[in-house]
């Protein structure tokens, strides 16, 4: 069984709850990522903010996005995966909530990220496709 941690990224870089918007979105440049996982004062995840959320609701509802903080868009529970969880059980999760990304956590602790593309090079072609599908489904 592989597990998520052997696929995962790491480190997992946290935007913090009262970080501004900008602050995200330059942190997302810089780390070349499209998803930031939200930690809070005790740096416990709260949950996550991708790249489409910054447009969709901040940019192109005239937010200001040097003084709104990323906590005002944090939704909900974040999905999640267990470090030790197999590579199958992050699919199912995948597929389940529609998400492209994972936060993966051990305990309590923020640890990585598993992304589509990370569970890609490791399965075929074939099995790669499927996952793509499953997750694209509307």
């Amino acid at each position: 069984m592989v597990a998520a941690r052997e696929l995962m990224s790491t480190p997992a870089k946290c935007v913090k709850e009262q970080d501004s918007i900008q602050v995200a979105a330059q942190m997302m440049k810089d780390l070349g990522v499209g998803m930031l996982p939200i930690c809070g004062k005790d740096d416990r995840l709260a949950g996550t903010i991708t790249d489409r959320d910054i447009v969709i609701n901040c940019v192109a509802e005239g937010v200001v996005t040097s003084s709104t903080k990323v906590a005002d868009y944090a939704q909900g529970k974040p999905v999640t995966i267990g470090a030790d969880d197999s590579v199958e059980e992050a699919i199912r999760t995948m597929q389940e909530h529609q998400v492209r990304r994972l936060p993966v956590i051990d305990g309590h602790e923020l640890v990585g990220m598993l992304a589509q593309a990370d569970i890609a090079r490791y399965y075929d072609a074939q099995g790669t496709g499927n996952l793509v599908e499953s997750i694209s489904q509307e």
